[in-house]
């Protein structure tokens, strides 16, 4: 079986168990379904930050833990600190990611990158449980756009990529695929904005400032992984990678996308 079919096959089962979930599970079950990839993919990070296989599997216990006790504990106090992490992701993607990159950070004391993969993993669930909870369609139209880009970008960086985007980071990304993304999504909003009586330009402006964040996750994951000297986050998902893989353009994409709806639904 050639890399290319294994990785196909293995994003039609994903897509065979997550569509249905997203489609049908009750609030409580979806949540708790989150929580498990949460805590997968903070088991990755924590392996990825060089810590102990013990100390990441409890790590990763307690992030998956706190993400599922948080909304039931804090109670009619959920929605402000929700709002919260959307603004605590909005900071680290626009201000701190870029400067790490930029610095080429290493960042490698335990704490620190303990308190990153909280920033970057229980803003996703939050992002998750309240777009979920808006309907299956946002949701998945959500999603759609980190998933329009990673295979727009894929598609035609192999076909025409030349110009490398960030070399010392991720070799394999180019310029060219990043403008095949920008295309694909141009398309996507203008299918958007029909469907939803949504102003074009509008919806090409935010999915455009959320390709640049997808971009960067997937460059700040890339990042993270060449300084442990790993070429995969994990190998749970054949073709794909682990987890954190298949993730890294959510955790910067879906908080703020989730900021996004909730001020337009409060300014409403």
């Amino acid at each position: 079986m050639t890399p290319l079919v294994r990785r196909v096959l293995t994003a039609l089962v994903l897509l065979a168990v997550f569509v249905p979930a997203v489609v049908w599970a009750p609030g409580w079950l979806w949540q708790i379904l989150i929580a498990g990839i949460v805590g997968l993919a903070a088991y990755e990070w924590a392996r990825l930050s060089a810590f102990p296989l013990r100390l990441a599997r409890v790590y990763a216990l307690l992030l998956a833990a706190v993400a599922l006790a948080l909304p039931p504990a804090l109670a009619s106090g959920w929605p402000a600190f929700q709002t919260g992490l959307f603004v605590l992701a909005a900071g680290f993607w626009l201000l701190v990611a870029p400067l790490w990159l930029l610095g080429r950070w290493r960042a490698g004391h335990p704490l620190v990158r303990a308190a990153v993969g909280v920033v970057l993993l229980l803003p996703t669930w939050a992002a998750l449980a309240y777009l979920h909870a808006r309907g299956p369609g946002v949701l998945l139209g959500t999603l759609a756009i980190a998933w329009i880009a990673d295979t727009a970008a894929f598609a035609a960086g192999r076909l025409f990529g030349r110009h490398k985007l960030a070399p010392a980071i991720s070799p394999g990304k180019t310029w060219e695929g990043v403008l095949g993304a920008l295309a694909a999504l141009a398309v996507y909003a203008g299918v958007l904005s029909a469907a939803t009586g949504m102003p074009a330009l509008s919806l090409a402006a935010v999915v455009a400032g959320l390709l640049y964040l997808s971009v960067l996750g997937d460059l700040f994951e890339s990042w993270i992984k060449r300084l442990a000297g790993l070429k995969d986050s994990g190998d749970l998902l054949p073709g794909h990678g682990g987890v954190l893989d298949r993730v890294d353009a959510l955790t910067a994409t879906l908080p703020v996308a989730a900021g996004i709806l909730l001020w337009l639904e409060r300014s409403a």
